[in-house]
């Protein structure tokens, strides 16, 4: 199944949301939108296409209702999903979905495109975490690309799971929290012993990221 979703929001009217297929968001108060889910997605084989534009001035929140399972298919295991977000100037969005669970066997890669103006704001929190109780084989790999004014702020990419890269016999995180933060002052801090870093990036603004074996409770 392919989903796609839109949302678009200005300072004069309310986000307008457009979607097709397994995900949809609706209009929870004046500048918030929660997307909630209308099928079982994403299965093994499914793709999902989200674009999130915010208008200069205006204001966006979104979140989500429940946390979102990415399972394997009859004949596939992986899904896609690729979310594409712009900002204009003056604009701000907090996106703070709930996590995603990728279930045995299941795999899920997800790439975030990000357009920035010098004066947008923005925070955006990513949160994953392998297995139900007890799995331990799904795999999932996120790409994040960041742009401020046409130019580059942020290349980033994590993998989790069995057979990735930071899957090995003396590290295998589960989880991940991750939050890009524009503008943002604050030096950098790493909390080796609490699996937490947040850098401070070139460009302005923070990259704070928490690895472990389960995410824990944020509220």
């Amino acid at each position: 199944m392919h989903t796609e979703l839109r949302i678009d929001a200005s300072r004069r009217r309310s986000p307008r949301i457009t979607s097709v297929g397994g995900l949809a968001g609706r209009q929870t108060g004046p500048d918030t939108v929660h997307l909630i889910g209308t099928a079982a997605t994403p299965l093994g084989g499914d793709t999902i296409s989200v674009r999130i534009s915010v208008a200069a001035g205006a204001r966006l929140d979104v979140r989500s209702v429940a946390a979102s399972l990415a399972m394997p298919g009859a004949a596939q295991r992986h899904s896609s999903a690729h979310w594409h977000v712009e900002l204009g100037a003056g604009a701000s969005l907090v996106f703070d979905p709930e996590p995603m669970v990728v279930v045995s066997d299941a795999s899920h890669t997800v790439l975030n495109v990000i357009e920035l103006e010098q004066d947008s704001d923005l925070w955006l929190r990513e949160r994953v975490q392998i297995g139900r109780l007890d799995e331990v084989a799904g795999q999932w790999a996120s790409s994040m690309h960041c742009d401020v004014g046409g130019r580059p702020l942020l290349r980033h990419r994590v993998e989790l799971g069995e057979g990735t890269v930071a899957h090995d016999g003396l590290s295998a995180p589960m989880s991940m929290s991750s939050t890009l933060r524009y503008p943002d002052s604050r030096d950098s801090e790493v909390d080796l012993a609490g699996g937490t870093v947040r850098l401070s990036l070139a460009g302005g603004g923070s990259l704070s990221t928490s690895v472990g074996h389960r995410l824990q409770p944020t509220r």
